[in-house]
C-alpha cells in the first residue's frame, strides 16, 4: 500500500498547499492522511484525496473559513451548492459595504467632513403605527424596505389615513442583532389595531431634540450622524433613543442623490 501513497511533501506540491497547512488540516480533521507511520509519524496521502485538497486550497484562496470548507466537503451536491451560494451572498454584501465606505472616503478626501447644520428644537408628541424587524447593521436597508411594504399594506387594507413622512426608529447603539421599526403618524384610534398581524401603536413623547437634514444616498447617512452626535456631545447633552429618521423625500420620489432624510435625536431635558 505504501507504494501507492504520496508523502506529505509530494502531496503538498501536487495540491499547491504547504506541508504546514496539511499538518494543520490533519490536526483539525479537515483533511486526514490515509496512513500515519507509527514509528516515524510520517503522513501519507492517497491520490484520490487530491481533489479535496485542491478544493480546500481554492476555497481558502477565497477566504472561506475552515469550518465552512469542512461543511462543503462533507455535503452532497445539493447542500454544497446552498452552502456556496450563502457564502457568495455574504461576499457580495461585504463588497457592497466596502464600496459604500470607498465612496464616503472619496467624498471626505475631496471636501473634508461635510458641513451639516444641527439645530436644537422641541419635537411634538407623535402617535405612530409601526411594524418591527430584527436585523444586523448591514441589513438595515433591507429591513426598512420590507417594513415599509408591510406597513403600507396593513394601513391601506384598514383604510387608515396617515400623515407623511414615514419614520424609521433605531436604537442608539447599533448592535449585531437589533430591533428597528418603520412607522407612520396616525390619528388616535386610526392605527389599524384590528388588522390581524397589523402594526403596533407607539407614542413618541415630545421634548427637546437635536436634528439635521441629510440630502443624498442612505449609504452616506453616517456622515450626517457623525455631525449630529458630535453636536450633541459638544453641547454636553445626553442622547436618548430611539433615534428617528423622517424620510422627507424617498426613493419613489427622487434619485438617490436627491433623497432627503431628517435625522432626530431626543436629548435629556435640562432640569438645572
Amino acid at each position: 500500500m505504501r507504494d501507492e501513497l504520496l508523502t506529505i511533501g509530494r502531496f503538498a506540491r501536487l495540491c499547491r498547499l504547504s506541508v504546514k497547512q496539511l499538518r494543520h488540516y490533519d490536526e483539525t480533521g479537515l483533511l486526514v492522511p490515509v496512513h500515519v507511520d507509527a514509528g516515524s509519524g510520517y503522513r501519507y496521502y492517497a491520490p484520490e484525496q487530491a481533489r479535496d485538497a485542491l478544493t480546500i486550497a481554492l476555497l481558502r484562496e477565497m477566504d472561506l473559513p475552515l469550518a465552512v470548507i469542512a461543511r462543503t466537503l462533507a455535503a452532497g451536491p445539493g447542500r454544497r451548492a446552498r452552502i456556496l451560494r450563502a457564502e457568495r451572498d455574504r461576499l457580495a454584501e461585504r463588497i457592497s459595504r466596502d464600496q459604500t465606505r470607498l465612496t464616503m472616503l472619496e467624498r471626505l478626501a475631496e471636501g473634508g467632513l461635510p458641513g451639516y447644520e444641527v439645530t436644537m428644537c422641541r419635537e411634538p408628541e407623535r402617535r405612530l403605527a409601526v411594524v418591527r424587524a430584527v436585523c444586523t447593521p448591514a441589513g438595515i436597508g433591507a429591513g426598512v424596505g420590507e417594513g415599509v411594504g408591510r406597513l403600507l399594506t396593513a394601513l391601506g387594507g384598514a383604510d387608515v389615513v396617515w400623515e407623511p413622512p414615514l419614520w424609521g426608529l433605531y436604537p442608539l447603539d447599533l448592535e449585531e442583532r437589533m430591533e428597528i421599526a418603520v412607522g407612520a403618524q396616525v390619528p388616535a384610534g386610526g392605527h389599524g389595531e384590528d388588522v390581524p398581524g397589523g402594526p403596533d401603536l407607539v407614542v413618541l413623547p415630545g421634548g427637546p431634540v437635536a436634528e439635521t437634514v441629510h440630502v443624498g444616498p442612505y449609504a452616506q447617512l453616517p456622515l450626517a450622524y457623525n455631525a449630529l452626535f458630535a453636536a450633541v456631545h459638544e453641547r454636553g447633552l445626553r442622547p436618548r433613543g430611539p433615534v428617528r429618521e423622517g424620510y422627507l423625500v424617498g426613493p419613489a420620489e427622487a434619485p438617490r442623490e436627491e433623497l432627503m432624510t431628517r435625522l432626530v435625536i431626543p436629548v435629556e431635558e435640562d432640569t438645572a
